[in-house]
């Protein structure tokens, strides 16, 4: 079709996704990107996130994970390895693994540049991402300075306090748990 981008979404199971739309936005590790039609050529490396493309002047979303975007000739893959329609997601489900990744991201104490811990974060944005597709997103969760692998044991609470103001019991006690 004229004036239409040929939009594909892959998985390991096949395809789960093809559709001409007019346009469409996908998240990349470099930020969203938005396609239309005539769109130079483009390879981006794919992000957990939401895609929103434009079918038939109705707008769509559904989520994807990671993966690889290629756009050229007016056709777009994305090659991912989890996608997921609104319709197919159990609020109720998705909080409770949400809850799980959570807990098990707090009494984490492995190596936080190994792979386990990877999966944990991966786990963990794949259900915050299914919850904004579904339109009831998760409060932001914060994350200690350690957890953002910079290797320092402080959360944000502490920052741009001033050195002579006593550290309260609970930065004293998220700073322990840090270091341990």
């Amino acid at each position: 079709m004229d004036g239409t981008i040929h939009l594909e979404v892959v998985t390991p199971d096949g395809v789960k996704l093809a559709a001409d739309v007019s346009e469409f936005t996908a998240p990349s590790v470099d930020g969203e990107f938005g396609v239309l039609p005539g769109h130079v050529p483009l390879l981006a490396a794919l992000t957990t996130g939401i895609v929103t493309y434009i079918l038939e002047g109705e707008k769509h979303t559904v989520a994807v994970g990671s993966g690889f975007a290629e756009v050229s000739d007016d056709k777009a893959i994305l090659i991912t390895d989890r996608f997921i329609k609104k319709a197919d997601i159990d609020p109720v489900v998705v909080r409770l693994e949400l809850k799980e990744a959570d807990e098990a991201l707090d009494q984490f104490d492995g190596d936080l540049q190994g792979p386990e811990y990877g999966a944990l974060v991966a786990r963990e944005l794949w259900a915050a991402t299914e919850l904004e597709l579904y339109g009831d997103p998760p409060p932001p969760r914060m994350k200690t300075m350690s957890e953002l692998s910079f290797g320092l044991h402080e959360s944000y609470s502490g920052l741009g306090t001033p050195d002579s103001v006593e550290p309260s019991e609970e930065q004293r006690a998220a700073e322990d748990k840090a270091a341990h």
